[in-house]
C-alpha cells in the first residue's frame, strides 16, 4: 500500500470545516489512484471519522506542548509528534481502505459502445514468424506514458530487443491497439480475397497501405471520441513508427539470423477536421506483417483476442491476458513470478512487480479478466501464477485462425 503524505496536524486544525472536508476528499482520491481503488465520494460519517483522527493525541498525558525549551524537551516534542503522525497515517490509511473498493479490471465502455460493436471486426494479434511469437513477450512498454529505455529479452532460442525513437520513446501497450487494428484489417481483407478467389473471381491482393478514419480506429479500440483521444492517437502513431523490434534467432547458442522489424512502416495524415483534429490516415503495413498474413496458406498465422481486451485498464492486465491467450489457449498454463517479470519487460524491481501482480490477481477475484481465471499458487521456487480458461467463455477460433472460404 502506498505511503500517505499528510498535511501537518497544526495546518489541518487551522482549516475551516469545508476546507477540511475538501482536503480529505482530495486525499481519498489520491489514495484510490495510488492503490488501484475506485474513487469514492466520502459521506458525512466518513469525513467525521477522518477529522477525528487528526485531533487524536497519542502522547497527551505527557503534556509535551507545555514543556519548556532545551534540547531534550525539543527532542521529546519531536518524537511525540512523529508518533502522532505515524498513528494518524495508519488510521487514515485503514479508514480509506475501508471506504474504497478495488478498482475494476475492465474500464467502462464508451457511451455508444453497444451499437458500435456490431461494426467492429474480429481482433487479431501479431503474426507468428520464424517460431518467434510476440505474444510470448511484451513488445512495448506496459505503462501508459512513453518509456525512453530499451527492452531486452533473452529467451531460449532468440534475443529480442525493443527500441523506441530518441524523441518519441517506446510504443506502449495502449499504442499497440492501433497495431491490432492494422493486423485485423489486413486479416479481414485477406479472408475476403480468399473467398473471392474460391468463387472463381480474380481479386487483387490487399494493398500494403490502408487508410482508416481516426474515428474508426477509436471505435475499434473501444475508446471515446473526445478531443484528447485524437491527440493521443497521433502521439501513439509517432511512437509506433519509431519503435523497432530486433530479433536474433539462435541455433546451438550461436547467432543465426538477425531480423529488424518496425511496428508500423510509417504513417501520414491525409486530412484533418475543422478543429484540426486528425481525421484520415495512411498507415503503411510493414513487410514482416504483410508477408506473414498474405502468404498463400490455408491457415492464418494469427490468434484472436476477446473484444473486452480493449477494456482492460492496466498494462499489466493486458500483458497477462495476451500471455494467457497464447500459452493457456483452451486449457491452462503456469509461470513463475520471476519469469513473468522477465517476459513483461517491466522496469520495476522484482519485489514491486510481484506486489502489483498479486494486487491485480486479487482484483480479478471480484472482477474477472476476459476468458481466463488467475490465481497464485505456491511452487518449488516460490509463488506461481496459474492461468486457466473458463468453461463458460465464449468460443474463439483455434490457433492459428482458419481462413473461412464459403
Amino acid at each position: 500500500m502506498t505511503t500517505l503524505e499528510l498535511m501537518p496536524r497544526d495546518q489541518f486544525a487551522a482549516l475551516s470545516l469545508h476546507e477540511k472536508n475538501s482536503y480529505l476528499q482530495d486525499l481519498a482520491n489520491r489514495f484510490a489512484a495510488a492503490n488501484n481503488r475506485e474513487s469514492t465520494t466520502l459521506d458525512k460519517d466518513a469525513l467525521s471519522r477522518l477529522r477525528r483522527y487528526y485531533s487524536r493525541r497519542v502522547w497527551a498525558d505527557l503534556k509535551l506542548d507545555e514543556m519548556g525549551g532545551g534540547a531534550i524537551n525539543r527532542a521529546l516534542r519531536s518524537l511525540g509528534e512523529a508518533i502522532r503522525t505515524g498513528a494518524i497515517k495508519d488510521d487514515v490509511a485503514a479508514a480509506l481502505m475501508q471506504e474504497t473498493t478495488p478498482k475494476r479490471v475492465l474500464r467502462t465502455p464508451p457511451q455508444d459502445d453497444a451499437q458500435l460493436m456490431f461494426f467492429v471486426p474480429t481482433i487479431y494479434d501479431a503474426p507468428i514468424k520464424d517460431d518467434v511469437n510476440l505474444m510470448d513477450v511484451a513488445p512495448f512498454s506496459l505503462g501508459k506514458k512513453a518509456n525512453r529505455g530499451i527492452i531486452k529479452y533473452e529467451l531460449k532460442d532468440c534475443l529480442i530487443t525493443i527500441e523506441g525513437g530518441a524523441e518519441t520513446g517506446l510504443a506502449t501497450i495502449f499504442d499497440y491497439d492501433i497495431f491490432l487494428n492494422m493486423v485485423s484489417y489486413l486479416a479481414e481483407e485477406v479472408q475476403q480475397y480468399r473467398r473471392d478467389e474460391a468463387k472463381g473471381l480474380r481479386p487483387t491482393l490487399p494493398p500494403k497501405t490502408y487508410r482508416p478514419n481516426a474515428s474508426h480506429i477509436l471505435k475499434f479500440c473501444r475508446r471515446s471520441d473526445g478531443g484528447k483521444s485524437y491527440e493521443d492517437l497521433e502521439a501513439a502513431l509517432d511512437r509506433l513508427a519509431n519503435t523497432t523490434i530486433k530479433v536474433v534467432n539462435l541455433s546451438g547458442g550461436k547467432r543465426r539470423q538477425v531480423d529488424s522489424r518496425p511496428m508500423i512502416g510509417g504513417y501520414s495524415v491525409v486530412s484533418r477536421t475543422g478543429a484540426n483534429k486528425i481525421d484520415t490516415i495512411d498507415i503503411t503495413i510493414p513487410d514482416w506483417v504483410y508477408l506473414s498474413v498474405v502468404r498463400n496458406e490455408k491457415n492464418l498465422p494469427l490468434l484472436t483476442l476477446h473484444q473486452d481486451y480493449f477494456l482492460i485498464s492496466s498494462g499489466l492486465g493486458r500483458f497477462l491476458y495476451r500471455l494467457a491467450r497464447k500459452a493457456a489457449g483452451k486449457t491452462d498454463a503456469t509461470y513463475s513470478i520471476k519469469e513473468l517479470h522477465k517476459r513483461s519487460g517491466s522496469s520495476q524491481e522484482l519485489r514491486k512487480f510481484a506486489y502489483d501482480l498479486r494486487e491485480f490477481v486479487t482484483r480479478t477475484q471480484a472482477f474477472p479478466m476476459p476468458e481466463y481465471d488467475l490465481s497464485l499458487q505456491e511452487g518449488r521456487d516460490g509463488a506461481m501464477l496459474y492461468m486457466k480458461r473458463r468453461d463458460d467463455s465464449a468460443p474463439v477460433v483455434d490457433e492459428p485462425a482458419l481462413l473461412a472460404v464459403n
